[in-house]
């Protein structure tokens, strides 16, 4: 598959941040699918918490036909529901008193043994002392005990239990067994599928995110694994996880009850600068626009929210309900690309983190390219590049300079789809693969007379690892 489809707007006018959109019931045809690419969505999470094999098999046509009609490579993500710790049914609701001894047991009947029903065996995982946190962490508890399948807390607070709300364990060390017999079902079924990226729910450690690849690569996989940063063990464990994953989402709903809430954007900063570090892309989700779901507009605090991602440096924004279920799925999306070109045209500051002191010959090169770049004035960079490897390099180091990406592997293409500031084509294996796709969008008006490009490229086209040229180039 070749991008045979130029942009609609000139190179200068590209959002650098990339939009994530969540497909649900509220998006769930095809016009619906390509009315969120057209508004701004680079990437599109199919959550594998909810819905059917068959719902998603329909779905991802659906997106690869709308790729196709509008012309932009598009990200697919397999969010995985990793362990679903969560209450189990039971009628009306639970009231909770501080001090009050509770009991939980998993897949019990309440009316008939009086222990709280839940979706997980909590009790082969939990010891005592550790702190269960209930509801979206409105009811806090402690274990107090461990005794035949059941597990008893002692209440930290008033409030209601209702059924199948979630449970956090923030000081539970689930001992690499996230992955569910239900995440390798749906792992089967999308290694047959047009998957680029696996999002892994719960990641505790690097050693959870290579057991993953493990997984990919015997299922011959060619996705790439996103590490949800969602547990207080993973905050512990950041940097070393941000090595090891090919991409890194700030799950900011359960983060912020497993750690204090205020904890959170500094932990949100943190994993930016280390993405950048590492050239380990960044998505930044939960409640980036969540009023949308009900309201046509976005409250101020949201806007802020957005524009601080976008200027700290996060590769990606995310949106989940408010695409996936909410009342103004296009208008939340519309509103995100808004925020970004905005903020990337007006902002009055650039945030520089800690770089990388482990120096490679791929971020000698890169550096170097958009040193170039930027000392002569260039419209664009362009990279060629079999694996992406390249042009996520570059992409870490935050130029404003837009970067094009010329692949002949069309899962690299979408893989970079969101990727900071990268533009992916498609095109055949050329020596001269650069040159003919500038002249292409010469001449489709992308790029202008005058312009002047800056290229980096290998001797040994479409072979990973060898970039090692660099070239200036003026177009006429």
């Amino acid at each position: 598959m070749t991008t045979d489809m130029a942009p609609k707007v000139p190179i200068r006018n590209f959002k650098r941040t990339k939009i994530i959109a969540t497909v649900g019931p509220a998006t769930d045809s095809y016009e619906a699918i390509l009315g969120l690419l057209k508004a701004g969505a680079n990437g599109i999470r199919l959550n594998f918490s909810h819905g059917t094999h068959e719902e998603r098999t329909r779905q991802i046509k659906w997106i690869r036909k709308a790729s196709r009609e509008y012309g932009k490579p598009v990200a697919i993500i397999q969010d995985l529901q990793g362990p679903k710790i969560r209450l189990g049914d039971f009628d009306g609701v639970v009231n909770v008193r501080k001090g009050q001894t509770l009991s939980f047991a998993y897949q019990a009947d309440y009316e008939a043994t009086g222990h709280v029903p839940t979706q997980y065996d909590l009790s082969k995982k939990v010891k005592r002392g550790e702190r269960i946190f209930l509801y979206d962490g409105r009811v806090r508890t402690t274990v107090t005990s461990v005794r035949n399948g059941v597990v008893h807390v002692e209440a930290q607070n008033d409030g209601i239990l209702i059924k199948r709300k979630g449970m956090n364990l923030p000081d539970t060390d689930f001992g690499g067994d996230i992955i569910t017999a239900k995440d390798r079902a749906d792992l089967v079924y999308g290694s047959a599928q047009d998957i680029d990226y696996v999002a892994l729910s719960f990641v505790q450690s690097a050693a959870d995110i290579k057991k993953l690849r493990d997984l990919l690569r015997n299922m011959n996989s060619s996705a790439k694994v996103i590490a949800k940063i969602e547990t207080r063990a993973a905050v512990e464990n950041i940097e070393e996880i941000v090595q090891a994953s090919d991409m890194v989402m700030i799950a900011r709903g359960d983060l912020a009850v497993e750690t204090p809430a205020e904890s959170v954007p500094i932990v949100q900063r943190q994993i930016i600068g280390l993405g950048r570090r590492y050239a380990t892309p960044t998505i930044v989700a939960t409640h980036m626009l969540v009023s949308m779901t009900v309201d046509p507009e976005p409250t101020r605090a949201e806007v802020s929210d957005i524009a601080s991602a976008v200027i700290v440096g996060a590769d990606c924004v995310m949106l989940s309900d408010e695409t996936a279920s909410g009342k103004y799925p296009l208008e939340a999306v519309e509103t995100m690309k808004r925020v970004i070109l905005y903020t990337e045209s007006h902002s009055p500051l650039t945030v520089n983190f800690p770089g990388n002191e482990q120096h490679s010959r791929q971020l000698a090169i890169s550096t170097a390219v958009l040193s170039l770049a930027e000392s002569i004035g260039a419209t664009a960079v362009v990279a060629e590049t079999k694996s992406g490897a390249t042009a996520r390099q570059i992409a870490a180091l935050r130029s404003a300079i837009p970067l094009i990406a010329v692949t002949n592997d069309t899962r690299a293409a979408q893989q970079l789809a969101v990727v900071y500031g990268v533009k992916s084509y498609v095109r055949p294996v050329d020596k001269l693969a650069a040159t003919k796709l500038t002249n292409w969008l010469r001449q489709n008006k992308v790029l202008k007379k005058g312009d002047v490009v800056v290229t980096a490229s290998g001797r040994y086209p479409g072979v990973v690892g060898t970039t090692d040229t660099i070239k200036v180039r003026v177009l006429e």
